[in-house]
């Protein structure tokens, strides 16, 4: 199983959640464009489309997850500090993503963890 998982930041809760380069190996192939949809079951089951693109000139890919990202980020009402996994399970039939929203929490004041965001349907 391929997985990311990051610490929300700003444009991450904003914006576009940006993605590791390293994790382009995983997901569907761009064929020689500039961005892909994939879609990603939830912890609800609930199946999300998202598209990740990357910058069309440069050395750098620098990718990004764009449509469909700011409706996840405010169905699971992700804030800066929390946090996001994809996972890609190789091991099924048919491969799937998986993506996992966990809330920051904290107790008096400082992290403690992480506990997984059980959202309603969008």
């Amino acid at each position: 199983m391929t997985t990311f998982s990051k610490i929300l930041g700003k444009t991450d809760t904003s914006k576009t959640l940006s993605v590791p380069t390293n994790y382009l190996k995983s997901l569907p192939s761009f064929k020689g464009g500039h961005a892909v949809e994939f879609q990603a079951i939830d912890e609800s089951g609930f199946v999300w489309t998202f598209q990740c693109s990357i910058r069309k000139k440069g050395q750098y890919p620098k990718p990004v997850l764009s449509k469909g990202w700011r409706a996840f980020v405010r169905n699971k009402k992700l804030k800066v500090g929390d946090k996001i996994k994809f996972s890609l399970n190789q091991t099924a039939a048919t491969p799937f993503y998986r993506v996992q929203a966990e809330k920051e929490v904290k107790i008096f004041g400082a992290i403690f963890g992480y506990s997984p965001i059980i959202a309603t349907f969008p």
